[in-house]
């Protein structure tokens, strides 16, 4: 496993996992320290955790930076579906 996620994180996402880290993983320390709810934190956690998978797997870049957009509430998961499967039919069509 290579350390090529770190890359991928923003400073908002290091700025967490410091905080996780000092507040030895407990995510009711976590929504204290924001001053949020635990329901947010462990969503936020939730959304890190699959930014490191979509690093580790080898799919087309593409894909790859629309799933990033949809973890960043950029997309919601419909709209990232329908521009993942319509690049899709145009790479099987010029293939």
């Amino acid at each position: 496993m290579s350390d090529d996620w770190l890359f991928h994180l923003d400073d908002d996402d290091i700025a967490f996992i410091k905080q996780f880290i000092l507040s030895s993983g407990s995510l009711k320390s976590m929504a204290n320290h924001y001053d949020s709810s635990y329901h947010l934190i462990r969503n936020h956690l939730n959304q890190l955790i699959e930014k490191v998978k979509l690093t580790e797997k080898k799919e087309d870049p593409y894909i790859t930076f629309i799933k990033s957009l949809a973890l960043q509430d950029k997309y919601d998961y419909a709209t990232t579906k329908k521009l993942i499967d319509r690049y899709k039919e145009r790479v099987d069509a010029n293939d």
